[in-house]
């Protein structure tokens, strides 16, 4: 699953890209939560899921589903004569065991509305079968289950739109089992132990499409309208993977060898399926050479919804996605890696690690997210190359590291207060990171030798960190105790203070390691590398204590001493290498990480020579990410750099082969506001890229703001992410009541990423507008946002705002306005 923590497009990584504000504000001390304290052990097999069929129907008006199944079942291992069905919020009208063809009333107790405990009609043991049949009512909408920070909802069910009130969002239907949530639409043993093939026949309207797991068995057309369609899953699977969507979608159909592989988008996006989701078949190819095991389900299909309360699940052979996939070719033209394909390679490699091999509880979830994270890496290094596989996986390393509290945590725990504690940045990016540290220290063969036999071994069961550990053992012949003792049983990360000294008279380059964090000193094997003499030495060393001193020969002072050699260990690094030392590294040393942490010093040395030099390479920089960073960095108003950036600046923004590098290129010659520099401005306007536009629009706001607003009203129809966060910037900035009706629709309809991207632009609005009225609508929404994601920890970031916008309609002598923001600043504290 990718979840609303989690998205690079999503607080992880950004994950709900925009949200990463939580990193900076949600660092309060709380106390510790009093259930942390509770081992949580795998939940005991007292019965075990064999198939479970299910005869469905949907009141949209009351928003229910109406419920039949006949689930079947047998002991574990001890003979029982009664039945625990996880069934939340539900009508249960009749339980009973199916006897040649025949239900038998079956007494029952549902005390909790969680749980219903059934009294069977005699002791069975675990070589009998028996059928348990149930006629149910679902209400979703009055389950009183509470989200998380990673899944905002925990009603399993979900009606979108279903009266059809709301203008231009389509009537659907879909499901979100993870974590224990499908049991808020069919009873079930709701644990990711349990394993079950399945059938569900789903009745609707005609007009509507389906998707469930599986594989569509018939279509029955009804005499009322209606249609059932019946899909099954003939392998099994864990409860939490099953699935359903209805509504109106277009399905673009595509194939992986003999099998379908097809895209479920609304139909204003159908044209573009290919565009959006067509790597689909190559991936497929990939992970299952990669793996030497091939897809193991009978098709793939991926569907995109509305209002999805996490980013992506990897239901069984369906995944499923929110709409920020959903993108035009303009929009397509601008997205990154992390903007989507990301979490489509994520969510497939979910089909052998999460899916055909699924963790046997929340506790070991590192064996299900930590594979899919380290995935999305495996296919940007296949795809487009080591250096976006590197930047992506830096960027993960890089919200672990600075995230609160991440250090303090197991990778495997059995202590925690929700089983959704375990969504988070330890699980993701430090686990990813954790697999590729393994991958580098026994080679790729090994590594993957070893995951074949996991997959093998454990295909339609349960898997756990203990079992990875035993298959890499088996495949590499060395002995892997500690290295998953020290990341997946214990805490925290290395943090390394690297410094270097060379003896003139005794030819040696000493290394100083030290580990300077409390807690664990962990086993480091890593790569130096010692360039001296036009030449590189590789040393493959170990560091074994909290300090530690490696020598090393050398004829002459090495131009550059790069530990870890790799870039691959999950550690904190303070490098004292000088200016010159990091220089050379930038021009000689070859990875990624090599070259951002060289443009990182030079960033801060732009005065000396030697960062300049560097800093002039990096805008012509292989990697269009490094060449972001380094206009960014660039320091304008020193001379020798403005003098000979300039007409780099200038020829990336007109002719740079990435729009996100022209877009940065521009920002960086507007913010000079030289009139000369209008007129390619003006020409980047013409761009089919929204990010070009919107810096283009940016800079011109800033040269002549007149004018801007004329330009931004001619992107009113056709505007998307930086494009329009560019208008409703220049109209916060420049315009005023007559904007403020384009500016609020644009905020009111923004998802949650385009709500944070516009938040400070419409807050700087909301405390100017002359009409209290506007004010007043301003204050609310924003007070809204504050409330529904105060979870994320933005608590403070939006009640700043919101004393702002107090401040400026005080001055306006706006009472009323100002009381409103009062009563919002209160209304986001008070929020739980």
């Amino acid at each position: 699953m990718i979840t609303t923590k989690n998205l690079s497009a999503f607080i992880f990584s950004g994950l709900f890209m925009g949200l990463t504000v939580s990193a900076t504000y949600a660092q309060d001390a709380k106390p510790e939560d009093p259930a942390l304290k509770i081992y949580r052990a795998t939940p005991a097999r007292i019965n075990d899921l064999i198939h479970t069929k299910l005869d469905v129907r949907f009141d949209y008006k009351k928003r229910y589903l109406y419920g039949k199944e006949w689930v079947t079942l047998k002991p574990h291992f001890y003979p029982t004569d009664s039945l625990r069905l996880d069934a939340k919020g539900m009508d249960l009208k009749t339980i009973a065991v199916v006897k040649n063809g025949k239900n038998i009333p079956l007494k029952f107790k549902y005390d909790d509305s969680l749980t219903v405990a059934i009294q069977l009609d005699k002791v069975y043991h675990n070589n009998e079968t028996y059928t348990i049949y149930v006629d149910y009512t679902s209400k979703p909408n009055e389950i009183k289950q509470h989200g998380s920070a990673a899944i905002t909802d925990a009603k399993g069910l979900y009606f979108i739109n279903p009266d059809g009130t709301e203008k231009d969002k389509p009537t659907q239907i879909w499901t979100q089992g993870e974590s224990e949530s499908s049991s808020c639409w069919f009873p079930t043993i709701d644990k990711t132990e349990q394993k079950t093939t399945d059938e569900i026949a789903m009745t609707v309207p005609a007009k509507y499409v389906t998707l469930s797991n599986g594989r569509l068995a018939s279509q029955k057309v009804n005499g009322d309208g209606t249609r059932t369609d019946t899909w099954k899953q003939e392998l099994p699977h864990s409860p939490y993977l099953f699935m359903m969507a209805v509504g109106d979608f277009k399905i673009y159909k595509d194939k992986w060898r003999n099998k379908e592989v097809s895209y479920y988008l609304e139909p204003k996006y159908a044209p573009y399926a290919k565009q959006i989701f067509g790597m689909t078949p190559e991936l497929i190819e990939f992970y299952s050479k990669t793996l030497g095991v091939d897809f193991p389900w009978y098709k793939y299909s991926q569907i995109v919804v509305r209002d999805y309360v996490s980013g992506a699940m990897e239901n069984t052979s369906a995944t499923l996605h929110g709409d920020y996939v959903q993108e035009t070719p303009r929009e397509l033209i601008d997205a990154g890696y992390d903007a989507g394909r990301s979490t489509i390679a994520h969510e497939l490699f979910h089909q052998w690690f999460g899916d055909l091999v699924t963790a046997e509880s929340w506790s070991n979830l590192t064996v299900n997210e930590s594979f899919a994270d380290f995935s999305e890496m495996l296919w940007a290094e296949h795809k487009y190359g080591k250096d976006e596989a590197d930047a992506h996986s830096y960027d993960a390393l890089t919200n672990y590291l600075n995230s609160p509290d991440a250090a303090k945590k197991d990778l495997v725990r059995f202590h925690y207060s929700s089983e959704m504690d375990m969504f988070d940045v330890v699980t993701y990016q430090k686990g990813g990171r954790i697999l590729n540290m393994l991958r580098n220290y026994l080679g790729k063969d090994a590594f993957y030798k070893g995951l074949n036999i996991y997959l093998k071994t454990y295909a339609y069961k349960n898997g756990e960190a203990q079992q990875l550990r035993l298959a890499e053992e088996e495949a590499s012949g060395l002995d892997l105790n500690w290295f998953f003792n020290q990341w997946y049983y214990g805490a925290g990360h290395p943090v390394l203070n690297i410094s270097y000294k060379y003896d003139d008279a005794a030819k040696t380059e000493t290394v100083y390691l030290q580990q300077t964090q409390e807690g664990q000193t962990f086993k480091l094997p890593m790569a130096i590398d010692i360039y001296a003499n036009g030449k590189k030495n590789r040393y493959k060393v170990w560091m074994n204590d909290k300090a530690d001193t490696l020598s090393f020969p050398s004829a002459t002072k090495p131009d550059l001493v790069n530990v870890d050699g790799d870039k691959t260990l999950l550690a904190k690094k303070t490098d004292n290498k000088t200016l010159d030392e990091f220089a050379f590294q930038y021009f000689n040393a070859p990875l990624y990480l090599d070259r951002f942490e060289a443009i990182t010093f030079a960033a801060s040395h732009q005065t000396d020579k030697a960062g300049q030099k560097v800093m002039l390479a990096a805008l012509k920089d292989k990697y269009f990410g490094l060449r972001i960073k380094a206009i960014k960095a660039l320091s304008m108003s020193n001379d020798d750099i403005h003098n000979a950036a300039l007409p780099i600046l200038t020829s990336l923004a007109q002719t740079d082969e990435n729009t996100l590098v022209r877009a940065a290129a521009i920002a960086k010659l507007g913010a000079l506001k030289a009139s000369d520099n209008l007129t390619l401005f003006k020409q980047a306007l013409s761009s089919q890229s929204y990010a070009v536009q919107g810096a283009a629009l940016n800079a011109i706001a800033l040269l002549d703001p007149a004018q801007s607003l004329t330009l931004a009203k001619g992107f009113e129809q056709d505007n998307k992410g930086a494009l329009t966060q560019a208008i409703v910037t220049t109209y916060a900035t420049n315009g005023g009541s007559e904007q403020w009706p384009y500016v609020y629709q644009k905020y009111s309809d923004a998802g949650p990423q385009g709500k944070f991207a516009l938040t400070r632009s419409f807050a700087a609005m909301t405390g100017r507008v002359d009409k209290p009225e506007f004010a007043q609508q301003g204050i609310s929404a924003i007070k809204d946002l504050g409330v529904k994601y105060k979870q994320f920890g933005i608590g403070p970031f939006i009640t700043g705002l919101l004393t702002d916008i107090k401040t400026a309609r005080t001055k306006l002598n706006d009472t009323a306005s100002a009381t409103a923001a009062d009563d919002a600043i209160k209304a986001v504290n008070d929020a739980k």
